[in-house]
């Protein structure tokens, strides 16, 4: 098969190229090579079945924040197509998107069906060739581009689109081709809790900070208790920006959480306690809970503290005020291993960036080489970040191939 332009992988950044570069140009023979049964298959479960587009988060300089790997690198591209871009894409192919309390944007329909169904339309519009169950097993450049060695048929391209994901053999064909691979670990993960007390609480949720003190990191935002230990945004931020790190103590390590979300440097935990809680001197400790926790919650709290249930609030001296205010404000745990977030599994780990050109996404390496996506080393935190990657590389990318 003779193409004006391969795509390795049938993903978000994949289609996003293609149909951008058929727009500019639709004179080129594209073709997109997914080694699957299916395309789009990350888009089809992603957001649990609706799709995050993308995030309402229209400054690049914020933006860029939820990227622990690439936020230097993609500060110049979100300035030429960032979320404002991508809802007027998809808007003026009739995919509207709506956002949601925490900024997460989502189709309409609530259904990622929807997206891929207008990408499935875009390419029966622009002719764009799309070949399942193609297993690419090697990239050699020649004089007239590239030939790609597959299960299938040998494929000649001019140019090649490397948007394979976080896939090891497609690295090493690249590492072939001259590219340096940071190796891949996991990011955006759940951590497994050893303390099964808390575990006996699934399904409670609060407003926290988060703390890893041996990386002195922190993150602030909902926490979620599990079945297997701590997940929701505070965590999977954590897990993210100290992938590398958790990796290196191979996910043993102790987080502190403040239950209360306080500017330590500002809250004196010890005298607001003891300022509410005398308002309520008649009562016993366990039946003044004046944080918003679960009666099983406070309990908790209280065992770890060591004060009797049944003791009143008059009856509470300064050494239990300063316990409690250390549970509430620092309370420990000891991680030991992650779990997978849903299916959103998300690696750190690619193609080094230093070898790339991020105004167009192409290679430093090998000529009309183009790469996007996660192969990448770039990932970021949940809320529609990844994908924002996706459509930006794939869009800056296509400028190039359609010339």
């Amino acid at each position: 098969m003779k193409c004006d332009i391969a795509i390795i992988g049938g993903g978000a950044a994949g289609f996003f190229t293609a149909i951008n570069t058929a727009a500019l140009n639709p004179k080129l023979k594209i073709v997109i090579l997914e080694r699957g049964k299916e395309v789009l298959s990350k888009v089809r479960i992603s957001g649990g079945g609706r799709c995050n587009v993308t995030h309402d988060c229209m400054d690049q300089r914020e933006l860029v924040k939820n990227y622990p790997r690439g936020e230097k690198e993609l500060l110049g591209p979100f300035s030429k197509f960032g979320p404002k871009q991508t809802i007027e894409w998809f808007e003026s192919r009739g995919v509207s998107l709506k956002t949601e309390a925490d900024g997460r944007m989502f189709p309409i329909s609530n259904k990622s069906q929807t997206i891929i169904d207008c990408f499935l339309s875009e390419c029966k519009k622009h002719n764009i060739g799309i070949e399942t169950g193609v297993v690419v097993k090697d990239i050699q450049k020649t004089d007239e581009g590239f030939e790609i060695a597959t299960t299938t048929q040998p494929i000649q391209a001019s140019k090649v689109v490397v948007a394979a994901g976080s896939s090891v053999k497609v690295w090493e064909i690249l590492r072939n081709l001259g590219h340096d691979i940071i190796d891949p670990i996991p990011s955006l993960f759940t951590f497994n809790v050893v303390e099964k007390e808390i575990t006996a609480l699934a399904g409670i949720s609060k407003q926290v900070s988060v703390s890893i003190p041996q990386l002195k990191l922190k993150q602030t935002g909902n926490l979620l208790i599990t079945h297997w230990g701590f997940s929701g945004p505070a965590v999977l931020k954590l897990s993210a920006i100290a992938a590398r790190e958790l990796a290196k103590l191979e996910y043993r390590f102790e987080i502190k959480i403040d239950w209360l979300n306080q500017d330590s440097n500002v809250f004196d935990y010890e005298s607001e306690l003891r300022t509410l809680l005398l308002e309520h001197h008649k009562k016993t400790i366990v039946n003044t809970n004046l944080y918003g926790f679960s009666n099983r919650h406070w309990l908790l709290l209280l065992e770890k503290t060591g004060i009797p249930q049944q003791k009143k609030i008059a009856e509470l001296n300064k050494k239990d005020y300063r316990t409690l205010a250390t549970v509430l404000r620092s309370d420990a745990y000891q991680i030991n291993g992650k779990s997978t977030f849903k299916e959103e599994f998300v690696t750190a780990g690619g193609v080094s960036l230093k070898d790339i050109n991020f105004k167009e996404f192409s290679s430093k390496k090998t000529k009309n080489l183009f790469i996007v996506g996660e192969c990448l080393d770039i990932d970021a935190v949940t809320g529609g970040f990844n994908f924002q990657n996706a459509w930006t590389g794939g869009f800056l990318a296509a400028q190039v191939l359609a010339q």
